[in-house]
């Protein structure tokens, strides 16, 4: 995209040069969407953030110029640029800056056409509804409600809404009814810049516990291995001198070799055999 900087206006221009001087001041960079987020909650996520990064709300046109200016891998960024786009500078890494933003999310009501991000579930079992129009607005969002003992009843649990489809006002309004929140409402990560790389969120959204528990198994297969292989590191040579020795010795009990090393393992054993026999012929 070709932008023509020279002509802003001069407020444009210090938003620009101010996008760019932390752009090299920050060692992450990244983009994020704004859009439905209430300004009282947004406030809330500065404070929170206050210390950790720096959110910056801005026009899309100036992040492009911004970037552009920039060039390099930074004009990589514009295609993510979409929708309400804010700017967050951090020294955080980019793992660390996605389970922060995650943090920031809350559940929220559905809006007529807004989309799922779930399978919308609607569970089984006793509604506080009296029986009235309730029970046609329920079937007609394609929830199975019935009357049972002069209360609403939902008969089955019934996905009303497949992940990624609209939300219509019909279920939208149910689900308000039903105080069901299936919305995630904070800053939704598009694209982290660290180090020369764009990290899209599916490769930030890390299950920490599995990490952890799939680096130590590497970590113990590649110790047993190095061991096995006697392929000396600086973490595994004494366990494979260790094992050699143990080796060694065991081989010279074995062919009853007489050196120092392994007399006492040689006289130990024979002194284990000969009580052994001496059971056996005692016994007869």
């Amino acid at each position: 995209m070709t932008l023509y900087t020279h002509h802003l206006p001069a407020w444009k221009r210090d938003e620009v040069e101010m996008i760019k001087k932390w752009a090299k001041e920050y060692a992450v960079i990244s983009l994020v969407d704004v859009r439905g987020i209430p300004a009282a909650q947004l406030q809330g996520i500065r404070r929170d953030l206050h210390g950790k990064a720096v959110l910056r709300m801005t026009r899309n046109t100036l992040i492009e110029h911004a970037f552009a200016e920039l060039g390099g891998d930074y004009a990589s960024l514009e295609e993510f640029i979409a929708g309400q786009t804010a700017l967050i500078f951090t020294n955080q890494n980019p793992f660390s800056l996605y389970r922060t933003l995650e943090k920031t999310k809350t559940k929220m009501a559905a809006k007529a056409g807004e989309i799922a991000p779930e399978d919308i579930v609607v569970s089984k079992g006793p509604t506080s509804f009296k029986p009235g129009p309730i029970v046609g607005e329920l079937q007609q969002a394609g929830v199975p409600a019935v009357i049972d003992a002069g209360k609403v009843k939902i008969k089955d649990t019934k996905v009303i809404v497949k992940k990624g489809n609209v939300i219509s006002k019909k279920v939208a309004d149910v689900l308000s009814k039903l105080e069901i929140k299936p919305m995630d409402v904070g800053l939704r990560l598009q694209a982290a810049f660290y180090e020369e790389t764009i990290f899209k969120p599916g490769m930030l959204a890390i299950d920490d516990e599995a990490f952890q528990r799939d680096l130590a198994l590497a970590t113990r297969q590649a110790f047993n291995l190095s061991v096995s292989a006697a392929f000396p590191t600086k973490v595994t040579v004494t366990a494979i001198i260790g094992r050699a020795f143990s080796e060694a010795k065991n081989l010279g009990v074995e062919a009853g070799i007489y050196e120092k090393d392994v007399m006492d393992a040689i006289i130990a054993r024979a002194s284990r055999e000969a009580k052994t026999l001496k059971g056996i012929v005692g016994g007869k």
